[in-house]
């Protein structure tokens, strides 16, 4: 599922430099370098109805949701997604998989075994492939796809247009072994994340030349090795479809097809009523219809409780039939169309409801997190205490509760950058800047002459980030407030839409709750105007602060985006977008006097996406200001689009806070190195960054990745893993705050497959539980 605030393609390209997505998630997840190791329970399992082989039909058809179309069908482009990696999947070599544990296991599809055969003076790994092993068009899978790899993706060749060669610049040579089966691959450094490489792994037609790698593999695979073959691309239907491969070695596919389908989030909900997809990720909103769905089983024609109309009193009901049936024509025209319309988005709910109960929603936690970035290259958080009495202002346990609790997952608050609960290696290292702690925070504040009373000019005199202010002459023209206008007309087009369609996505549900009115299609009208009432406020507003819109004596009401129920929180990463109310202090904490310094009111600019999928999000961000709020730090709260969300924002440094989601790795000293890495001065003044769009690092936290990368004991790299997350966590740039949901509608007959946790997909294995449900006509065969 797309999520903002995620880098595109970031699991993949952790590996490089710095970029961004709408939604990614391949696995590698963060922990483990090798198979052995210490046993880690997962503190949540995958959830995919686990079948035996022999319990499953042979052949149907299986329609899968994917967020877009890919752009391109190699994992190594930078424009690659998630849609790139769930298809590729299906249809190229990964050698070491991930376990339910996200840790890499030797897949004897592809090989007998892969070792370091030696480790001085040079480190030497021998891989033995399965003599079995052939590519779709017959040839065998051998040293020449690996040289042809290695060469494309080492960084010598400025004519590949790789995103990522992390790994494969060490590589110093690769050698035929007695045969082509046999690979020995000689470093010119030590590598301890080796298995990281040739995954997935491209025939030599991809990667044997500039132009084949950079195009020949945008649109089409001709040459696959796994247990699907591709078969066709649809730009019309926004399809991509795969069939069993007849040269597949390895245990049969049980599907006949997959179809890869483009479905927004948004229409996720009416296409599995339609039974247009089987499988899905979806938000809490979407999972809240489904769990109804099954209640509401047998209900014997009582209407619903939920949905358009639901709400409706019996007062009202009279009014509305007294209305229809008046001496006054034209009101009661105007009153039948409106029953009409009633009755007509009644009916339309309950039809989605019935073809939703075909469906259970598979949850676990997904192999990412999402955490408050604060920006340290200038202003008020450029010094640590600062940012470390930001994070001991935060209740952890309480976003971690608000957010996981009503999804009945465990709401523990994530401790680790580089690892995931559950995953070996993990250790909560979060006790190096310590829990909520009102009164530390207020004198680490103190300490870097932030005190009450410390402003001494009116409110609105703000020390924020310098990235901020120098945007501040370019946003007050008038075609800055122009676009800013329009941005914020989009915005509230697309939260009506979201209304009306009744799947709108918004702060994570009580799933045990109904849904309420401003959720579901017959509040489309009044939602619409309630955006548009509200499009006419500022695009920011201040938490702590004096004239903010709404305090003009009218009710104070939270934009209609952020009112609406489900979506899946966490940004995975316009201006002038309606402001919501302010929000309640936490309950727990009294709002102290504004905090300042030398005239200046300590206030942080708190950038937040803008989109109906981003409601989640915002809820959290909301609260965390208010948390701020309560030891006397305001935050300007501004929304963005989506779109620019991270490439304008994130990216550049305009931000003082800012909450987005990294993806997991099972290679943290390679993929998490860019992330944390300290920034660079570039010739131009500019800093290179990588992916630390914090801008807070360390040399001893980058000496500390550049050992563990090349520590071949995995039990020393990982104590140098967890030095590492101490000192990041110490340096407070960046503070993880949960692990994010991962909510799946599956088809209930459909078995191994669903939310796979930190696991790869074993597509051969997935399938329909019996002839019958293979024949169902929900099965599209296109």
């Amino acid at each position: 599922m797309s999520h903002v605030g995620v880098p595109r393609g970031t699991v993949r390209k952790r590996r490089a430099l710095a970029l961004f997505t709408a939604g990614v998630l391949t696995l590698p997840a963060l922990a483990a370098c090798g198979s052995g190791g210490d046993e880690a329970v997962v503190r949540v399992p995958q959830d995919i109805a686990p079948a035996a082989r022999g319990a499953i039909a042979q052949g149907a058809t299986l329609n899968w949701a994917v967020d877009t179309l890919p752009a391109t069908l190699n994992t190594f482009q930078a424009d690659a997604d998630a849609s790139t990696t769930r298809i590729t999947g299906a249809l190229l070599p990964t050698l070491f998989p991930l376990d339910a544990q996200g840790r890499p296991r030797l897949n004897p599809d592809y090989l007998e075994s892969a070792k370091i055969i030696d480790r001085e003076p040079q480190q030497v790994v021998l891989y033995k492939l399965n003599q079995q092993a052939v590519w779709s068009d017959g040839r065998e899978i051998g040293a020449p796809d690996f040289l042809a790899q290695w060469r494309a993706l080492s960084g010598k060749d400025s004519a590949y247009w790789t995103a990522r060669n992390a790994g494969y610049e060490r590589i110093e040579k690769i050698e035929r072994g007695h045969d082509d089966l046999q690979v020995r691959v000689t470093f010119s450094k030590p590598y301890a994340d080796w298995r990281s490489l040739f995954s997935p792994l491209y025939p030599k037609e991809v990667m044997g030349t500039p132009d084949a790698f950079n195009d020949g593999a945008r649109t089409t695979l001709r040459t696959t090795g796994g247990p699907f073959k591709f078969g066709a691309a649809d730009k019309d239907t926004k399809t991509v479809t795969v069939v069993r491969d007849p040269r597949w070695w390895g245990d049969e596919a049980k599907l006949e097809k997959i179809v890869f389908r483009a479905v927004a989030p948004r229409e996720r909900t009416a296409a599995l009523a339609k039974g247009t997809v089987d499988v899905a990720d979806i938000d809490g909103a979407g999972a809240q219809r489904i769990r109804l769905a099954a209640r509401d089983d047998g209900r014997n024609g009582r209407p619903l409780t939920h949905g358009p109309e639901a709400d409706l009193t019996p007062a009202a009901a009279l009014r509305s039939w007294a209305l229809a049936h008046g001496s006054d024509e034209e009101a009661a025209e105007i009153a039948q169309a409106s029953r009409e319309k009633a009755k007509e988005a009644v009916e339309a709910y309950e039809t989605e409801q019935a073809g939703l109960r075909s469906y259970v929603v598979r949850k676990s936690l997904e192999p990412a997190y999402t955490q408050l970035a604060l920006n340290g290259e200038s202003g008020p958080l450029a010094d640590e205490r600062v940012r470390r009495a930001v994070a001991r202002a935060l209740d952890r346990q309480e976003i971690a509760d608000t957010v996981l609790k009503p999804l009945g997952l465990p709401a523990e608050p994530l401790g680790s950058h580089l690892a995931m609960a559950g995953q070996p290696g993990y250790t909560d290292s979060s006790g190096a800047i310590g829990d909520q702690d009102t009164a530390e925070a207020l004198a680490l504040l103190a300490d870097a002459g932030w005190t009450p009373g410390g402003a001494g000019r009116p409110r609105g005199t703000e020390a924020g980030s310098e990235a901020q202010k120098r945007k501040a002459s370019a946003s007050a023209s008038p075609s800055a407030s122009a676009d800013a206008d329009e941005e914020a007309a989009e915005d509230d087009s697309d939260d009506a839409s979201d209304e009306a369609s009744g799947t709108a996505a918004g702060a994570a549900p009580d799933v045990s709750a109904e849904p309420s009115a401003a959720a579901s299609p017959g509040s489309a009208e009044k939602a619409s105007a309630d955006e548009k009432a509200d499009a006419g406020d500022a695009g920011r507003y201040i938490v702590g602060g004096d004239d903010k819109p709404g305090d003009d004596g009218s009710a104070a009401r939270a934009s209609l985006q952020d009112r609406k129920a489900g979506g899946a929180p966490g940004a995975y990463a316009p201006v002038g977008t309606a402001a919501p109310a302010r929000p309640a202090p936490a309950p727990h904490a009294a709002v102290r006097s504004r905090i300042g310094k030398d005239g200046k009111t300590l206030s942080l600019r708190f950038v937040l996406p803008s989109g109906a999928e981003s409601a989640a999000l915002r809820t959290v961000g909301q609260k965390i200001a208010a948390m701020l709020d309560s030891v006397g730090i305001s935050t300007v709260i501004t929304k963005v689009s989506d779109a620019s969300y991270f490439k304008d924002h994130i990216a550049s440094g305009d931000y003082d806070l800012a909450l987005y989601s990294w993806p997991a790795s099972a290679y943290p000293a390679t993929d998490g190195r860019p992330i944390f890495a300290k920034p660079v001065p570039a010739s131009d003044g500019s800093l290179l960054v990588e992916q630390n769009y914090t801008r807070v690092g360390t040399d001893y936290i980058d000496q500390l990745f550049d050992r563990a990368v090349a520590e071949l004991d995995e039990n020393a790299a990982r104590d140098l893993m967890k030095q590492a997350d101490a000192r990041i966590w110490a340096a407070a740039g960046s503070i993880p705050l949960y692990q994010r949901p991962q909510l799946v509608a599956v088809d209930k007959k459909l078995v191994n497959v669903g939310a796979f946790g930190f696991g790869t997909a074993r597509y051969q294995d997935i399938g329909f539980k019996d002839k019958k449900a293979a024949g169902a006509p929900a099965r599209l065969t296109e």
